[in-house]
């Protein structure tokens, strides 16, 4: 396409038309349907869906590239397994299986206890001589995942290069100067966080973007976007507008941490304490709470989230790849080193 245009353009210039240059007609596999002479692109398609339904459309895009990845990862691991074997003069199939008895620890009769004990509202009445054999095959199944998830690392580092060339879904957000965050605006990885102060979930993952920070640095620059759940959290509002306040004093991380230690107290009262607390001028604080002078600001923070589908929280998008829910650091750590092997 780019090439039959080039062509166009240069033949132009050494040559006259009696007619205006016709319209460009989409290609057969770029129509979604034609009304008459009105051709709607799938582009044109997927512009309206997103605009009607964003989270349906992001949902839907994202379920794709979590299938797709699923089959590519599982495709490389067997690459790497299958390179790995060649070298030992094994089958695939036996080096696996080799390496996965090496890595495989025994379930004993104390792991099958404690698990039981540990999850004895969801055995349902049963007695742990009934749920013995399951809890043990479950343990197994476990130990074998985690084994060969250990595996498949290992060859990532020392077998042939992969270079993941299949692209996620990406979305752009704005960051603006005024948005809460840490680190550097030249950063190569941004992770924006979607959160409520409100959210267990949040506070959960909390420590987990701490880790992030301690461990990538300057590597890596951190979000906050405002999203209180306020069907379900009546206090997150406030909470928002709270923290904000705090950053109007240059203390709005550590009232973020204050808030989320003391997530079932978030009254006015308690965000006025918390202020106090942290040595921020009292007077000051309470106004631009009284006056909900940041309101507005935790209302473009949902609006912002609502246009790219967020629904629930938390939810964070690092280089515009949208990760749901508290994810646990080594999920989170494979998408930043995933972004950083592009960045270079």
């Amino acid at each position: 396409m780019k090439r039959a245009l080039f062509l166009t353009a240069v033949l132009s210039l050494f040559g006259c038309s009696s007619a205006p240059a016709a319209q460009q007609v989409p290609a057969a596999g770029d129509a979604a349907a034609r009304v008459g002479d009105r051709v709607i692109t799938n582009k044109e398609l997927d512009d309206r869906w997103r605009a009607l339904d964003p989270a349906g459309h992001a949902e839907a895009q994202q379920k794709s590239y979590d299938g797709k990845r699923a089959a590519l990862d599982a495709m490389v691991a067997e690459a790497l397994i299958a390179e790995a074997a060649k070298k030992k003069n094994m089958t695939p199939e036996a080096f696996e299986q080799a390496e996965l008895n090496a890595r495989i620890k025994p379930v004993g009769e104390a792991d099958v206890v404690t698990f039981y004990q540990s999850n004895i509202n969801q055995m349902q009445g049963r007695s742990l001589e009934v749920m013995a054999p399951a809890i043990r095959r479950y343990l197994q199944d476990q130990q074998t995942d985690a084994a060969r998830s250990a595996l498949i690392g290992e060859l990532r580092k020392s077998g042939p290069a992969v270079r993941v060339l299949f692209e996620p879904p990406r979305h752009e957000i704005a960051v603006t100067a005024d948005d809460p965050a840490i680190g550097s605006a030249s950063a190569p990885v941004t992770l924006v966080e979607f959160s409520d102060f409100q959210c267990p979930f949040c506070q959960r993952v909390a420590p987990t973007l701490k880790q992030v920070k301690d461990t990538y640095g300057d590597k890596v620059r951190v979000v906050w976007k405002d999203f209180p759940l306020t069907q379900i959290h009546p206090q997150a509002f406030k909470a928002g507008e709270a923290a904000h306040c705090a950053a109007d004093q240059g203390k709005f991380w550590e009232y973020h941490d204050r808030l989320f230690a003391n997530q079932q107290a978030l009254q006015p009262n308690d965000l006025k304490k918390y202020a106090a607390d942290l040595g921020l001028d009292a007077a000051a604080f309470g106004t631009c709470l009284d006056t909900s002078k940041h309101g507005e600001r935790v209302r473009d923070g949902v609006a912002e989230g609502s246009r790219l589908g967020v629904n629930s929280t938390p939810t964070i998008y690092i280089n515009g790849r949208v990760l749901s829910g508290a994810q646990p650091y080594e999920v989170i750590a494979a998408v930043i080193d995933e972004e950083l092997s592009k960045s270079k």
